[in-house]
Order: C-alpha cells, then sequence, then structure tokens
C-alpha cells in the first residue's frame, strides 16, 4: 500500500481528507485483511494528523474584518478571538 500513496507532508487538505475517507470507507467495509487494515488504520491517523495541522495553521491565520461606522474595514482580529 505505502509504495503508491503519496507523501502526506506534500498533500493538499483535500487530497488529504479524501484519503482519509477513503480509508474509513475501506475499513467500515469490513473486507479488508486484518494487516491491512492496521495499515489503513496507521495511514489514517497520520492523514488526520495532518489535516488537523492544516485546519489549526489556516485558524491561525484567518482575520474577522471588523468594520466601522461608514462600512470600512477599521481593523482586524483574530477568528477566534471574542468580540
Amino acid at each position: 500500500m505505502a509504495e503508491d500513496s503519496p507523501d502526506i507532508s506534500q498533500m493538499s487538505f483535500e487530497a488529504a481528507l479524501r484519503s482519509l475517507e477513503d480509508i474509513v470507507r475501506k475499513l467500515e467495509g469490513g473486507e479488508v485483511p486484518l494487516d491491512e487494515s492496521i495499515a489503513l488504520y496507521e495511514r489514517g491517523e497520520a492523514l488526520r494528523q495532518h489535516c488537523q495541522a492544516r485546519l489549526d495553521a489556516a485558524q491561525a491565520k484567518i482575520q474577522q474584518i471588523v468594520a466601522g461606522p461608514d462600512g470600512s474595514a477599521q481593523s482586524t482580529r483574530p477568528f477566534d478571538s471574542e468580540g
């Protein structure tokens, strides 16, 4: 399986998520041999961690625009800040 699998660190979020969804479908199908299931689970966990890291990085970059009374942008603040 690893021979034809792309390097996770080089995958986009969308590609990693699609790969993770494929793994989940295979594992839920119950037709995969035990050894392959373990390898799929390990790759799935690595994909999950990669996706989470990409989401965390994106969230750190997201800025919420705070508009002034005239509708123009006055300032920005982190997306997750209270406000």
